[in-house]
């Protein structure tokens, strides 16, 4: 069979794991606003967004043209170096933009795809130059160099632009309509409108209209000449019609507005970005289907200058990968992980943070913060006190206290409108515009005019959007290198290299499945405590404690059996299962104690103070139990690790008995507070003898550090380990008290409220 028939295949594959991870990362783009703002349901914002990714795969036919020349020259490649060009961009794709959806990044499947061409086009060029007379200064003969410095220029530009012109058009969006919009959208409402759907008209006939794959040149000329007049005649009678229905069906302009423009940033999705997923597997087709028809026999001879051609990709073809992309989009859970990130970043709550602060992101909120005081400083006082009455979002926070949203309609569709008009100008003017850049830049902007980044969550989110936006220049190196390299591989291993590099890929694909499902099942928990809004009566604070006791003291018992048994056995990689586990565990319970206040205000109320300080001391003591096992199995994880000097026999059998007993003792404690026992009177007995016990142990082993019998290492981690151990047996004695005596205060309260529910009458 043709090897490259199998290599063409393979592509197809590909272009379809393609369209699966880039629709996952780039569905942010149009469904951001319409979720944010529970403009609609879920099912049919995915609705909405289809029918426009349906009807722009029919826009992006002439946008094929990039991956077949836009990057290198086609002309001075060979019909074999061509496929391993296109192989090489699409293993490199499908891993690099699975990783980014697992992590939840968004990022531009653009940058990437031109990146890709980039770095496989200048191996195959190195390569070919190598094994001729020529120098790298004939690298411009294969190589559209100029393009990749155009393209950090747009970048760069599209970030700066984005995020101010955003913030700008929502600040003074929000000052004229206020957060309490009903009542200024009967006034306003209408010319708003207007402007979205003129500048939606707008962004169609600019962006999309040209690369139907139907449409004529005298249409497209027709469009060109009556723009102006298409615009104004959409802005005029927009604004009519939509005044009319809200005077006589109290017609939301705002819903409307975030609906359409839904619909049409999906629509330029599929019609710009479709080429990311599926151009370099048609460059490929086209690249064979003309080899076979030119009757050529040697494919390291036969020069693909027939790319150069306009070539209109079949309208059926487009419109199928449109469906895959559909699919896609209402089966991905990547897909919802990116999503949540710029959710996230943009919420107009507080909520849980999922990125940490840096120095960066507190210097940028500190000049911000600075910046704010200026300004304040010599603005009047009534200017001051206009603008923050009219930037007050407490009717936000009444309004959307029984059905919680990222943000309110009025920013879901400035982020439309907005996003909408630079896309539309930016590719009039032929800048590298990248959606992605664009759509998540117009969010920060407006999430930064609304509020929505005050004093308890900017430093978290400003690096957030550091993150990210690090990510897409990370996004384009690495694209650059690890395609180059490929290509190498591919030129030099040929099939064999083809066969280990798809293996290699099926590998971390799976592998970044199971951690993306991991993370989603973490980021689950963590965030249950803001999102569940169900109140809390004794009984059900108390199952909630007596539930995380148990689970934290199975886990901190596991921990340290195994730490104990990898340090006698000297098994490094127990050890080091264990220091992870000893760090996830403390990471859970510090995530819970920073949900503390979510979980009190969800107290009823004649319940809240006592229970609620059962519950943080609690927290507090579990704390220090994971505290203490993950401070001490770093070191005795580090002592295997850099091999040094086993325990002594009479150090292993002391820590081999401390360790049954204590084990114990957990189980004992654990039993009691579940109330699956009787023998609660034994605790404090053991207690007093595991800490008698481990007095003797040290005494013990000073006599053998006096005399000689034991090294300085093992000597610091036997007595490190002693003393972690007693911490635990203190921490745990306290747990169980609290634990006991609010089991106790929780059953009377339960007993009086039942009895006093007798007399309430049916």
């Amino acid at each position: 069979m043709d090897i490259y028939l199998i290599i063409i295949l393979i592509l197809a594959f590909l272009a379809i794991s393609d369209l699966i991870v880039g629709v996952s990362n780039d569905a942010v783009n149009f469904l951001n606003s319409a979720l944010g703002s529970k403009a609609v349901n879920f099912k049919i914002a995915l609705v909405i967004a289809s029918v426009g990714i349906l009807i722009g795969t029919t826009f992006s036919g002439g946008m094929m043209e990039v991956a077949r020349k836009g990057i290198f020259n086609p002309s001075q490649f060979y019909f074999n170096e061509i496929i391993f060009i296109f192989l090489a961009v699409m293993l490199t794709d499908v891993i690099l933009l699975d990783f980014f959806n697992t992590f939840g990044l968004p990022t531009s499947t653009t940058v990437s795809l031109v990146f890709e061409l980039l770095g496989a086009s200048l191996a195959i060029s190195l390569i070919k130059i190598s094994h001729s007379a020529e120098s790298l200064q004939d690298i411009g003969k294969y190589i559209n160099s100029g393009r990749t410095l155009v393209i950090i220029s747009g970048i760069l530009l599209s970030v700066i632009i984005a995020f101010s012109v955003s913030l700008i058009i929502q600040f003074f969006t929000r000052i004229i309509f206020s957060f309490d919009y009903k009542r200024t959208m009967r006034y306003f409402g209408a010319v708003f409108g207007g402007v979205a759907l003129s500048s939606i008209v707008y962004f169609i006939i600019i962006e999309g209209a040209k690369g139907i794959s139907f449409i004529t040149e005298e249409h497209l000329l027709w469009i060109n000449k009556h723009t102006s007049l298409i615009l104004a005649s959409t802005f005029i009678l927009g604004t009519i019609l939509l005044q009319l229905l809200m005077l006589l069906f109290n017609f939301n302009v705002f819903r409307f507005t975030v609906l359409l423009g839904t619909g049409t940033l999906a629509l330029a999705f599929a019609g710009n970005d479709l080429v990311n997923f599926i151009g370099a597997p048609l460059a490929g087709y086209e690249s064979y289907r003309l080899y076979v028809n030119s009757g050529a026999t040697d494919p390291t001879a036969f020069l693909m200058g027939g790319l150069h051609a306009k070539i209109q990709t079949p309208t059926i073809v487009l419109i199928l990968v449109g469906v895959v992309m559909i699919i896609t989009l209402f089966v991905s859970r990547k897909a919802r992980s990116v999503i949540k990130t710029s959710l996230n970043l943009s919420h107009q709550e507080e909520t849980a943070e999922i990125f940490e602060s840096s120095a960066l992101a507190r210097a940028l909120v500190r000049m911000a913060l600075s910046l704010g005081n200026f300004f304040e400083a010599i603005l009047p006082k009534k200017i001051n006190q206009f603008i923050k009455n009219r930037l007050n979002a407490e009717s936000f926070k009444k309004a959307t206290a029984s059905n919680p949203v990222s943000f309110d309609l009025v920013r879901a569709a400035v982020n439309l409108v907005v996003s909408s008009i630079l896309i539309a100008f930016g590719t009039s003017q032929k800048l590298p515009l990248s959606t992605t850049y664009v759509t998540f830049m117009v969010a920060m902007g407006t999430s930064l005019a609304d509020g929505a980044w005050n004093r308890e969550t900017a430093v978290y989110r400003v690096n957030g959007m550091i993150t990210v936006i690090a990510g897409w220049f990370f996004t384009a190196l690495v694209a650059l290198l690890i395609s180059m390299t490929v290509a190498f591989l591919l030129f030099y291993g040929k099939i064999i290299a083809l066969v280990i590099l798809i293996i290699l890929a099926f590998f971390l694909i799976y592998h970044m499945h199971i951690l993306h499902h991991r993370r989603s099942q973490e980021q689950i928990n963590s965030e249950k405590a803001i999102t569940d809004n169900t109140l809390l009566d004794h009984a059900g604070i108390l199952n909630q404690c007596i539930n995380t006791i148990a689970v934290t003291i199975e886990k901190i018992s596991s921990i340290y059996q195994s730490m104990i048994k990898g340090l006698v056995d000297e098994k490094r990689k127990k050890l080091k299962n264990a220091w992870h586990e000893a760090k996830q565990l403390n990471e859970e319970i510090i995530q819970l104690q920073e949900n503390v206040y979510y979980t009190i205000r969800k107290l009823q109320v004649e319940e809240s103070l006592e229970s609620g300080h059962f519950y943080v001391r609690i927290l507090e003591h579990l704390r220090d139990l994971t505290d203490s096992i993950a401070y001490i199995s770093k070191p005795v994880f580090k002592h295997v690790d850099n091999n040094h000097a086993p325990l002594k026999s009479f150090q292993a059998q002391n820590i081999n008995e401390f360790t049954k007993r204590f084990l114990s003792l957990i189980q004992l404690i654990r039993l009691s507070i579940s109330e699956k026992n009787e023998d609660a009177q034994k605790i404090k007995p053991t207690v007093e003898q595991l800490l008698d016990l481990l007095v003797k142990y040290k005494k013990e082993h000073l006599k053998m550090i006096k005399s000689g019998q034991t090294s300085t290492r093992i000597s610091l981690l036997y007595m490190d380990l002693l003393t972690e151990s007693r911490n635990l047996i203190m921490e745990l004695n306290s747990l169980y008290d609290d634990s006991k005596a609010f089991i106790e205060y929780s059953l009377k309260q339960i007993q009086n409220n039942n009895s006093r529910s007798l007399f309430i009458p049916r």
